[in-house]
Formats: C-alpha cells, structure tokens, sequence
C-alpha cells in the first residue's frame, strides 16, 4: 500500500541506517557530519550512554549473586551457552531466545543484543588490523574469492578510526599485525613482562605485546580514562571504552541530523524495479506491530551479519526471488567464525612479593607467526592464529577442599594472594566455506511473525588441523617460558561461539560471485551499503570490529561523495 503524501514526506530523510551497534554508530556519525539528515533504526529499546543499570552494582546486590532466576533462563537458553551473557549484571543486554528463536541444522551459537548500542557496548574491545597477508590470502591460495581491497586502500580509514575510537596499544612494527594510531599501552605485569623477553628469545618470530584495546589509557574525545574495573560488559558511565552510545551517536546527535528510532524492526528493503534502486525499508513496530515505511536516497545496512542477511534474504521482489541483490547465489553462504577455547595455562615460582593494579580490562596478546614467512609455513593448514592471554596470582579459593577450616587459617587465605598463574588461549582463522550458511525457515516465526534464520556451519580439515598447533604451541611456549605443571586445554565449541560471525554478503570483485562491491555497495542496488560482518570476504585470525569500523568510516565517504555526483 502506497503511503500518503503527507505521511511519506514526514518518512523521508537523505539516509537510512539500520542498527545502532559498532558499524551503525559510525554510519551515523559519519553520514550526519556529512550534512545528511539520516533515520538510525534500532530493532531494540533505547539506552542512552550512563543509563547502564548495573554498572554500580557490586555482587552481593544481586538477587541471586552469580545466577538469574530459573524462569528467566529458561527464556535465554541459547544465550547461556557462553557461560557469562546470562550473568545478573549482563543478562538484560541480551535477547529473549523465546521471543526471538533460531534453528540449527549444525549447531551455531548465535549470541544477540537488541539495544540501543548493540553489541557495541558488549564486545571484547581487542582491536587489530588486518594486513595485506590478509587481505591477499584467498587470491594467493585460490580459496573463495578474492578482496577488492588491499592494505594500502584500508590504512587511511584504520587511522581514521583508530583516532576517533581511542586505541591503547604498543607498536612492535610486524607486517602480519600493522601498527595504528596508538593511545599509550597499558601496562603488562611482572610475569608478563619477563614472559615477553623469555618468548622472544627462545622463539624467532614470536613476540609477546599488551593487547590493543579500545579501553582508554587518557581521556580522549570527551570521554574519561579507564578506572581498571573490569565491568565493561555491564556498560562504562565513564565512556572509558568505545561503544556507540559513549561515541559515535552522540557525535552523530551533536549534528542536528540524527533522528534515532529505537523499537523499529526493519523486515525489508523496498525496491524500485524502474529506478534500479532501493528507495526505503518496511519496519515493523516492535511494540505496536504496525508496519511502516521509511524513505531514503540511500540504506546502510549494519544490523549485524546474521540480521543483515536476514533482511536481504526476506527482501524478496520480482527482480530479486532469491533475495536482495543476490544475483550471486552467495547470500546467506561462506558464513565464518573464529575458532577458539584452546591454549595451555602454568604455573609460576617467582615473584611472590609483587602483585599488581586493579582489575585491568585488557591482556596480551600473540600476534600470528604461522604461515606468515617461507620459514613458518605449515604443510597441514594454512591461514593461521593469535594468543590473548593474561598473568593473574590465584586467589583464595585455592584454599577450599570442603571448606572444612576456619578462623585464622581462613583469613589467611583470604589475604594473601596465592602463586603466578599464567593462560594463554589462541583465536584461529576459519576458512570461507560455500556451504556454511545461513537461510530463512518460514515455518518457525518469531514475536512479530517474521520467518526467522537456520544455521548450517561446521569446522572443517583445516580448522582441527590448526587446534593441534594451537595447543602445541602453546605448550612449547609455557614450558619454555619456566612455567610449572603446564596444562593444555581444548575445549571445543561450536561456530558462533566467538560472537565474531562474519561472512554471508561478501566483499568482491565480480557481480557472479559475491554479493558486495569493494565500496560496500550490493553491486546490482548501489545506493544499499552493507558494512557490518555480513561484507567480509575472509575472517584473518584478529578481532575484526576494528575493521567493520574502518570500511564503514570509507562507504560513507563513498556514499556521500557519488550522492554529490548525482551517481545514487
């Protein structure tokens, strides 16, 4: 049904953005600093920055301490498979798995939160670059299909986002994990730091930095320095940690040209067959039901990869009876995770008279040093992994058999702090696989009785080549390194698991192949941009947030510029 004028005029802006996370904060703030007036749709309720209920909290304050009642996890039955979303300080950030269900041919952990912010205000914040053995790996070893972009095109947009964000970090000048604009590091402990020399010089190659986190080591961009709490998933009221709402949306406001609507679930892209072009979205009201439409010269779609694709795939239309641009047949596949819960921990002797400062949000990390040189090649896998990791001195549980002590032998304990521990876990590169994928299943609806996603993913030859090494190494490390009753561990989860789902609308060069240009634009719609990890052609072995921000900051930049040529 056609809108009426009236109504229509009052629906349309120069750009629409659908989502609030990561990749949509920086779409907001780009397109409004640009001079668009520009309609921010979030599927969720609003939450405006230090309106985080319990970031305050202490433990004790919680109804049921460490666990949620009975009934409400029966409502997040799949968001409790990592272990800590279904947390009292966290469990509101995510989604009602009841209300929002999915289904699994090959299990794939889909973790979710519908907010204002997104998982921007949930991430991991490691943030690091990925380099041209990246971004020139699928071409080199003819797997899936080559990036349309190389390092030197993305160099310019990591500054750019790494300056806005607010990246502490160390350079350590590798080509495999390029240097960026760094705020100073935090600092690594005793054991970490002696670590470091240790693995250097037993281990060509392999280098031992602090993480590169999007936590604050100095006030930066009106938002305040990090207080070593270590609540960052319960939201920081400082804005010590990147997110939308501390950042981006606030930027974006500051233009006048934000309007953002919260509770407003896009279902689809309207298509203009004549114009060749997109010219709005249909949202359902998430607590009305109503449908409405929305206008717009041009769409990014950052509603995350999975959601993304959802949308495309239920935009259906003459022109497209498979889904929104995919021509290609490659919407919905080469659905990608990272691999991990596999590294070694051991034990230290040394340094019983030094602790260390607060709860540090960050720890190290191990950049890649497999595959990257002829020296390093492996013959059973390619690609390759990182470790994150941490020193820590254990605590006084260490103490409890049965808890069957008391008094003075009890507080003792609880003063003073046990022995040197140190863990390492790697995060390795999965590859892009035609037939991991994701499709609509029409006969099980969610809420708003919308079709909703079934997921088919596995790990294949490769990945469970990799883990052997990932263990190994880590191992090697550890023991070389001094430490004590070195432990390996394996702990093998499903895709998904990670919560960096990446894939399904990739990035390429040719139209038959892949559903994205190398602007981020849907090669047969080119005023639709799809910039959040739906567009990502490979999965490298690094956090990849850092890169959704850098190609979202360079699509606007394209986006306004051909607007201007009258191209859109």
């Amino acid at each position: 049904m056609a809108l009426p004028g009236s109504v229509k005029q009052q629906n349309t802006y120069d750009a629409i953005v659908i989502g609030s996370g990561i990749s949509g904060g920086w779409a907001a703030k780009e397109l409004t600093e640009k001079g668009l007036k520009t309609l921010v749709l979030e599927r969720g309720r609003d939450v405006k920055h230090g309106e985080y209920p319990t970031a305050m909290m202490e433990s004790w304050e919680f109804a049921g301490r460490t666990k949620i009642t009975d009934e409400a996890t029966a409502q997040q039955a799949k968001q409790n498979r990592t272990g800590y979303t279904t947390h009292p300080a966290a469990a509101h950030w995510f989604v009602n798995d009841v209300e929002n269900p999915y289904s699994e041919e090959k299990r794939f952990d889909w973790m979710r939160g519908y907010h204002v912010g997104g998982r921007s205000l949930l991430w991991g914040r490691q943030s690091y670059r990925l380099s041209d053995l990246d971004f020139e790996a699928n071409a080199k070893e003819g797997i899936a299909v080559d990036w349309p972009v190389r390092y030197n095109e993305m160099a310019p947009w990591y500054d750019y986002a790494e300056r806005f964000a607010g990246i502490s970090g160390q350079k350590e000048n590798l080509p495999q994990l390029p240097d960026g604009q760094f705020l100073p590091p935090m600092e690594m402990n005793c054991l970490e730091k002696q670590l470091r020399k240790r693995i250097a010089d037993r281990f060509s190659g392999r280098v031992m930095t602090i993480g590169r986190a999007a936590n604050l080591t100095q006030p930066h961009q009106g938002r305040g320095s990090c207080q070593y709490r270590n609540r960052c998933i319960r939201g920081c009221p400082y804005g010590a940690y990147f997110s939308s709402n501390a950042a981006t949306l606030p930027a974006a406001a500051a233009t006048g040209n934000l309007t953002l609507r919260p509770f407003s679930i896009v279902n689809q892209l309207i298509y203009d067959r004549d114009r060749k072009r997109a010219t709005g979205v249909r949202v359902i009201d998430a607590e009305t039901h109503e449908v409405i439409e929305f206008n717009a010269k041009i769409i990014f779609s950052c509603a995350s990869a999975v959601a993304s694709t959802f949308i495309l795939l239920n935009s259906i239309s003459d022109r497209f009876p498979q889904g929104f641009g995919n021509d290609s047949g490659e919407l919905g596949r080469n659905l990608m995770d990272h691999h991990f819960k596999v590294g070694a921990t051991g034990m230290s002797e040394e340094f019983g008279d030094r602790y260390y400062r607060g709860n540090r949000p960050n720890g190290i990390y191990i950049p890649r040093f497999r595959n990257v040189s002829k020296e390093s090649t492996r013959k059973d896998y390619v690609r390759g992994f990182g470790y994150q990791g941490s020193a820590s001195r254990v605590d006084w549980t260490r103490g409890i058999k049965e808890l069957n002590y008391f008094g003075s032998r009890l507080k003792a304990d609880l003063i003073a702090p046990g022995p040197w521990r140190f863990g390492i876990g790697a995060w390795g590169e999965c590859l892009p696989y035609h037939d991991n994928r994701l499709y609509l299943n029409q006969a099980l609806r969610d809420k708003w009785g919308q079709p909703t996603v079934t997921f088919s993913c596995d790990w294949r030859e490769n990945e469970w080549a990799m883990r052997k090494d990932m263990k190994a190494s880590a191992v090697e490390m550890l023991e070389a390194s001094g430490l004590k009753d070195v432990t390996p561990f394996d702990d093998v989860s499903a895709p998904g698991l990670c919560i960096h789902e990446m894939g399904t609308a990739r990035m390429g060069r040719d139209p038959k192949t892949s559903v994205l240009n190398e602007w981020n634009q849907v090669h047969a719609v080119p005023n639709v941009f799809v910039t959040d990890g739906a567009c990502m052609t490979s999965s490298a072995c690094v956090n990849p947030s850092l890169t959704y921000m850098a190609l979202t900051a360079r699509a606007c930049d394209h986006a306004v510029s051909e607007l201007k040529k009258h191209n859109l």
